[in-house]
């Protein structure tokens, strides 16, 4: 099943188990483990970890969930930081894999993980977030369950600030870019509007058209994003290696055809696209359609160039847009041949975009 990164109180997640950030002791701390032992009930969450009485760095116990909305709660302790020559990596590597073994054990379907010793444990944020989606995506190669790695905004606006420059300077080339050339100003808030419509395939309004460049005419209008839905694949394009593809074959028939020509599994394709089986088998139904991120998922998982990933998206119905700022993100990551799902989701998660998969 997939892994997927949200904002969230990790204490109203619905899920079958949550992840506490725990010490030795198992003792009540502050920050997200005060939260879940005064939702799960302080007393009684206590006693049951009294009752354990201890853990060892990298390993993982579990409790009822009591009062939260998940049955178990899995008290993983995690290492101080201590410059990171006292094995911290592999002890927090530890703490995810014991907790998901843990959780499979008690049959658990969903688990949600917070960051793991990036709190007053002193673990270098972007570092821990390697070290939590490395575990997790090696485990889910060979089990499933439903993964969640709570973020809070101020870790990501920490992990942001040193690691998405080059994405950033990629969407102000090609995206910020495109509408100063097309309409003279820079975006607005009524343009924010606009792409968020475009994203759900949603023609933005009249009155938002206005808003936004204060001198609407018919002209204007015309050259206004319209749906992705709308513009059909272009099939004349540089590198591109598909042209000689038959014009009435399916995205299914392209999917499956590709599949077979990579050499690769469907277990093997669904698992990359950080994508569930029982999604996965609809795709063989002629009269499926897939959304859009589910088409680019599928094209990453198969390392699609940038034009073979245009071709299968019009195969679905689908376009790339530099008006989108989606779209954009998608394009940068396959341009720089970074075909690591888990990793792209990041960026996407950073700069509040859908994720892909799942």
């Amino acid at each position: 099943m997939p892994f997927m990164l949200v904002r969230n109180d990790i204490t109203n997640m619905q899920v079958d188990a949550v992840v506490n950030a725990a010490n030795s002791s198992l003792a009540p701390g502050g920050g997200a483990c005060g939260a879940i032992f005064r939702k799960a009930g302080y007393s009684r969450l206590l006693q049951a970890c009294q009752d354990i009485g201890h853990c060892d760095v990298g390993q993982a116990v579990v409790t009822d969930g009591f009062s939260l909305p998940a049955q178990y709660i899995i008290h993983a302790v995690g290492p101080v930081w201590q410059g990171g020559d006292k094995n911290e990596k592999s002890l927090l590597r530890s703490c995810y894999t014991n907790a998901l073994l843990l959780a499979e054990k008690k049959g658990c379907e969903s688990v949600a993980f917070p960051l793991i010793s990036s709190g007053i444990y002193g673990y270098p944020k972007e570092e821990a977030l390697q070290v939590a989606t490395s575990a997790i995506e090696t485990f889910l190669r060979e089990h499933d369950v439903m993964v969640y790695l709570v973020i809070f905004d101020q870790e990501l606006l920490t992990i942001g600030e040193q690691r998405y420059g080059d994405i950033q300077r990629y969407i102000d080339d090609h995206y910020v870019e495109e509408y100063r050339h097309t309409y003279g100003t820079r975006r607005s808030e009524p343009a924010q509007s606009i792409q968020l419509r475009e994203q759900e395939n949603l023609t933005p309004t009249v009155a938002e058209r206005e808003r936004w460049d204060g001198s609407f005419d018919g002209a204007a209008m015309s050259q206004m994003p319209t749906p992705c839905a709308s513009v059909p694949p272009k099939k004349k394009r540089g590198n591109r290696s598909l042209d000689d593809l038959p014009l009435d074959e399916s995205f299914s028939t392209m999917l499956f055809r590709l599949i077979d020509e990579k050499g690769m599994t469907d277990v093997e394709v669904y698992k990359r696209a950080n994508m569930d089986r029982k999604l996965f088998s609809k795709l063989r139904k002629a009269d499926y359609s897939p959304s859009k991120q589910t088409v680019i998922a599928l094209a990453i998982a198969l390392r699609l160039n940038l034009d073979e990933t245009k071709d299968l998206l019009g195969r679905a119905g689908y376009a790339l847009s530099h008006s989108i700022r989606f779209d954009v993100i998608i394009e940068y990551f396959i341009v720089k041949q970074e075909y690591d799902i888990f990793v792209i989701n990041e960026g996407l998660f950073y700069y509040n975009q859908r994720l892909l998969g799942a």
